[in-house]
């Protein structure tokens, strides 16, 4: 699909964002568990549709295609729930994906799970088994979701579940988003600096829950706006009192001149006037692997060098994210130069034009590189990915003129 941007003659835009995906899957899991509870605003996305579709079956087999997150939070749930039996498998990718550190914590725990083909790879053979055990330790330096999983069927446990977290915690705010999840039904949560205590509970008050809207899917918007000369934004629905981790964009990009105003159901994105953009940003992303896209390619169409850290969650996301980028941020005349963890980008001033970007089977490589047609012109191959998480994107990149 090529892109360009057409300026707007309109200044001021609105824009209702589909619910957050990852707090929408969360509360899935949890309705499965307590089916008195009610949602509204969940996400429109290709995951949390697959994930409502996996948990309100009987087949003997799922496929969760690229869903990571149902993925890992199936795993957890389906090997808890006695006498149920599945195969658990996903696309060819997912199957590269790993999850042994989760299948090894809940076989600690009792569950019958079997590898149907590589080890420490889906497919899974599943066997659901009550869990009698209470205390696990799970390495936490790899993946939070291994540990949101075990968090989330922590409550239907008869004795609930303590879980040590070994080493670094990775994406600490997406713990905490999924301890908030669990208090704001009744559940018991205690969270320390290494360690969880989660208590049963047997049943719930009935409970409507309103699932925010996606804070990862508007940083691409922050992006367009700080490549753009002019404008102001006004997004629904998001709250300044997030559970996100990701709403943490809204501190981002005030290096880049974008001013966050936050209102009562919405935040209004402005530029700063005569804002001086910076030659070189560094950030450590730890806590925010997923905007790490955004921020290198907004970098890229400013023409500011960066050094992103925090980093080491994306060689096993959809795709390597690392070595995507640089492929890709390389194409416009960029010097990259990558580590394990990091990501070193030094900037240049005249972006080659007419660069087609792969996605890897990504939805956030097509959505983090579009914001770029307004520096120059560009294609994205496989555009159709953005349904994973975000399946209006390019209605709402129309909007903006870039089409």
């Amino acid at each position: 699909m090529n892109l360009r941007y057409t300026p707007s003659t309109s200044d001021h835009f609105k824009f209702k964002i589909t619910g957050s995906k990852s707090i929408s899957n969360r509360y899935l899991i949890l309705q499965a568990i307590f089916p008195n509870l009610k949602l509204t605003g969940l996400s429109n996305s290709d995951d949390t549709q697959v994930l409502q579709k996996a948990l309100s079956t009987t087949a003997p087999v799922i496929d969760i295609h690229h869903a990571g997150t149902a993925m890992r939070f199936l795993t957890a749930y389906l090997s808890s729930r006695p006498g149920y039996e599945v195969i658990l498998t996903g696309s060819s990718r997912m199957q590269e994906r790993p999850i042994g550190i989760l299948v090894e914590a809940m076989r600690e725990l009792g569950a019958e799970i079997e590898y149907e083909k590589n080890d420490g790879f889906p497919p899974l053979k599943i066997k659901g088994a009550a869990l009698h055990k209470n205390e696990i330790s799970i390495s936490a330096n790899v993946s939070s979701q291994y540990i949101t999983a075990l968090m989330l069927i922590a409550p239907s446990l008869t004795k609930g579940l303590k879980i040590n977290m070994e080493s670094k915690v990775t994406s600490r705010p997406y713990l905490k988003m999924t301890a908030q999840a669990l208090k704001h039904i009744g559940v018991e949560v205690e969270f320390d600096e290494n360690q969880i205590l989660i208590q049963h509970k047997e049943v719930i008050s009935d409970k409507t829950v309103a699932v925010e809207s996606d804070w990862s899917s508007v940083s691409y918007f922050y992006s367009c706006l700080a490549m753009l000369d002019r404008g102001s934004f006004e997004m629904y629905t998001f709250y300044k009192q997030s559970l996100q981790g990701d709403s943490k964009v809204a501190e981002y990009y005030k290096l880049f001149g974008i001013h966050t105003e936050f209102q009562e159901q919405s935040i209004r994105l402005s530029k700063v006037d005569n804002f001086q953009i910076p030659e070189f940003i560094e950030l450590n992303l730890n806590d925010t692997p997923d905007l790490a896209q955004t921020l290198a390619v907004t970098c890229l169409g400013l023409g500011v060098d960066c050094f992103l850290t925090g980093l080491h969650t994306l060689k096993v996301k959809e795709t390597d994210r690392l070595v995507a980028l640089k492929h890709e941020l390389e194409k416009f005349g960029a010097e990259v130069k990558i580590t394990s963890e990091s990501l070193h980008l030094k900037a240049k001033a005249n972006l080659n034009s007419n660069v087609q970007i792969k996605t890897y089977q990504d939805h956030r490589m097509a959505m983090a590189f579009a914001p770029l047609a307004i520096k120059c012109d560009l294609s994205i191959l496989d555009p159709e990915v953005v349904s994973k998480s975000f399946p209006s994107f390019w209605k709402e990149m129309k909007v903006l003129g870039i089409s």
